[in-house]
């Protein structure tokens, strides 16, 4: 039965390792594989680019009609403790032995990709070109797909099988991510005999923090100091604080008005107590906002409807290779496929969610073929 391949194949994927800058071997299996159902696999230079563990890979199924190219994604690399998986099936799920994760996340997608060809490739389905993207280093910022050239997808518009949930939830809207470090500048002094001679890097990092608006600031947007790291003694005046922050938004323009925000309150606050701030920012993610009408959107809206589930619209506060494809101009909706409580060693699939996410996948390309 399909639904004993894709959960056999599943086993097989997460119980080779793929830690974040260690999926060489994993990416080597998979080209492997890819190639051994029939597809072109195009391999581009990540490594150099990145130091990356592995290369994007791009396996191509060639169309048997003249319909839309689709493509479909996943991230190749997993988050700690991803080493020395051991799969259970216990309660109609996939679960690990509880001392790692299970790597659903997000090799469940990966699984659901090579059971669709098989799928396919068993009813002669008509279908167009298929692209399958598969990327390293997504866990720690979605770094390969960042360096991924989508000029060679002949598909205009995909999918990324990456989140989770029961599937039928369509992500519609993701944030703008910065990384925020700030490098605060003080004078070092002894804290009992002189201390009026010395200007606190922890204190101006203490000020210009309160003054700042953090957490949930509305619906959409968010910020947080996530680490301080200075001084050397009790007895010493800090004279370098480093601070790193965060800010995120599904509103591109709001969360720049917010790292404006913290960046000007760390240099202003520096300046009134005679120190300096060096604030660097890093764009990690650019968000984005569809709507029910957006080509993506309403594809799996109707295929979710016809495996007979209810498409459910989410908005994260969390960014996916979807928004990398997004901002180079790739129309891209992120996927429920059934994965639970990932990045920790309780995370788990439910069986039935991944034979209900192939048959999405299935009903997407069936779909277009048919348009």
């Amino acid at each position: 039965m399909a639904v004993e391949r894709v959960v056999a194949t599943f086993i097989e994927l997460v119980k080779i390792d793929s830690e974040s800058k260690n999926e060489g071997k994993f990416q080597a299996y998979l080209k492997t594989k890819f190639e051994k159902l029939g597809l072109d696999v195009y391999e581009d230079d990540t490594i150099a680019q990145t130091g990356l563990g592995a290369n994007n890979l791009v396996c191509r199924l060639a169309g048997n009609t003249a319909a839309d190219a689709l493509f479909f994604s996943c991230h190749v690399d997993t988050v700690t403790p991803g080493v020395g998986i051991k799969p259970i099936i216990k309660e109609g799920a996939v679960y690990s032995d509880g001392t790692t994760i299970l790597a659903a996340d997000d090799k469940a997608g990966i699984a659901i990709m090579i059971e669709l060809i098989e799928q396919l490739k068993e009813n002669n389905e008509p279908h167009g070109t298929v692209e399958f993207v598969l990327s390293p280093g997504e866990e720690i910022g979605l770094v390969g797909a960042s360096a991924f050239d989508v000029g060679v997808l002949e598909a205009d518009y995909g999918f990324v099988l990456d989140n989770g949930g029961p599937v039928g939830s369509i992500t519609v809207g993701s944030p703008t991510l910065y990384g925020i470090e700030v490098t605060i500048k003080g004078i070092t002094a002894h804290a009992g005999l002189e201390p009026e001679k010395g200007v606190s890097a922890i204190e101006i990092a203490a000020k210009a923090i309160a003054k700042m608006k953090l957490g949930r600031l509305d619906a959409d947007t968010t910020a947080n100091i996530g680490t301080i790291n200075g001084g050397t003694a009790s007895n010493i005046v800090a004279d370098e604080v480093k601070v790193f922050a965060e800010a995120r938004s599904i509103s591109h323009e709001a969360c720049e008005a917010q790292v404006k925000h913290m960046t000007d309150l760390f240099i202003e606050t520096a300046k009134e107590l005679g120190g300096t701030a060096t604030v660097v920012t890093d764009i990690k993610s650019v968000g984005y906002r569809f709507t029910k009408e957006s080509k993506t959107v309403k594809l799996a809206a109707e295929a979710i409807t016809k495996i007979n589930r209810t498409p459910n619209y989410d908005i994260s506060g969390g960014g996916s290779d979807a928004n990398v494809f997004n901002a180079k101009g790739k129309e891209t909706a992120n996927l429920s496929i059934g994965y639970e409580k990932i990045h920790t060693v309780h995370e788990m699939i439910p069986i039935i969610e991944l034979k209900k996410a192939v048959e999405l996948a299935y009903q997407l390309v069936k779909d277009v073929g048919q348009k």
